[in-house]
């Protein structure tokens, strides 16, 4: 019976045992990579990877999929710029309606998929289609530079760390742990709250698993994904103020293939493509292995294509073994 429930807690947490034996396997071969000054590093190049799956891992969890997170972040990239250097207006302000932006976009994928029936894959694939052009066309094609020159404070969602208050500087290595990764594990606390402890959450795993019997149930299924897709909206949205803090400059061109890392750090972490199935625990864990994963093969100078080749490889192991499980539960 203790053999079962330790195995049973093994495969529950098999995700963070591959995250330890990664990070083993990249110390080896590079020391420096568990290095302060790279750890810090690695937390601020996560934190937008990981804000941006709370909202793929709600939507996946209905078994669908949000393929416009990257050209909604390169919108708010350049909108929020915009606003602030050839508009002038305030930062707060700026974010403020950037974010609003980004969730109005979650909510036309909603309508799409929700109302209209188009299939999310194809509601999704036009909107990343369109927004990405609409930043193209705002911006010029060209950068929106000085965000963070001109508005220094602009620079605490992804520059700024905890040292930059006296009030943290005696307490050691904590006072160098970023901004952005501080929000990122709000975001990720929400979101963990919102599954487990809200009936919201239970509704997003009953329309995964079910969609037509949680109907039947008296869910309101459009309306939970209309709900859904603009909590994925606004994930992006911040994720994209977080960025951009972390660059500078609004470039239309980033972004570009953001919703398919994010989608292996969610399907890596547990969340079944079939719906109904995964845990915030799980997707915390597969963004840090990804994360890392691109940190390690950076300093190891693997080259950008063959980092490709990986990712690929990975989000096709991921899948594989989940549609896997699958058919030996059907079984």
């Amino acid at each position: 019976m203790q053999e079962n429930k330790f195995a049973a807690a093994l495969k529950q947490n098999a995700i963070w045992f591959v995250f330890i034996v990664e990070i083993a396997i990249f110390a080896y071969f590079n020391p420096k990579f568990l290095s302060l000054p790279n750890i810090v590093n690695i937390s601020r190049q996560v934190s937008y990877y990981g804000i941006a799956s709370i909202g793929m891992t709600f939507v996946i969890l209905i078994a669908g999929i949000d393929l416009s997170i990257g050209s909604i972040i390169a919108l708010v990239n350049v909108v929020c710029a915009y606003l602030m250097m050839n508009m002038g207006w305030n930062m707060w302000l700026a974010i403020l309606i950037s974010i609003a932006m980004a969730v109005l976009i979650g909510v036309l994928n909603g309508w799409m998929v929700a109302s209209i029936g188009i299939p999310a894959i194809i509601a999704t694939f036009a909107s990343q289609t369109i927004f990405r052009g609409l930043a193209y066309l705002l911006s010029g094609g060209l950068p929106i530079p000085g965000v963070v020159l001109e508005n220094p404070t602009f620079g605490f969602f992804a520059r700024w760390s905890l040292n930059r208050w006296d009030i943290f500087k005696a307490m050691g290595d904590i006072g160098l742990i970023p901004i952005c990764a501080i929000i990122m594990v709000i975001c990720f606390a929400v979101g963990s709250f919102i599954l487990n402890k809200s009936y919201f959450g239970r509704y997003f795993y009953a329309i995964g698993g079910n969609e037509e019997a949680s109907e039947l149930s008296g869910i309101r299924v459009n309306r939970m994904k209309y709900l859904i897709y603009a909590l994925s909206g606004f994930f992006a949205g911040l994720a994209g103020i977080v960025l951009l803090s972390r660059s500078g400059s609004a470039q239309s061109t980033a972004a570009i293939g953001f919703e398919f890392e994010v989608i292996t750090c969610v399907v890596l972490g547990g969340v079944s493509v079939a719906g109904g199935i995964g845990r915030m625990s799980g997707v915390i864990a597969g963004v840090l292995i990804i994360g890392s994963l691109k940190s390690g093969m950076i300093m190891m100078n693997v080259s950008e294509y063959t980092q490709m080749v990986v990712q690929g490889l990975v989000l096709a192991v991921a899948v594989g073994v989940d549609c896997f499980s699958k058919k030996r539960q059907a079984s």
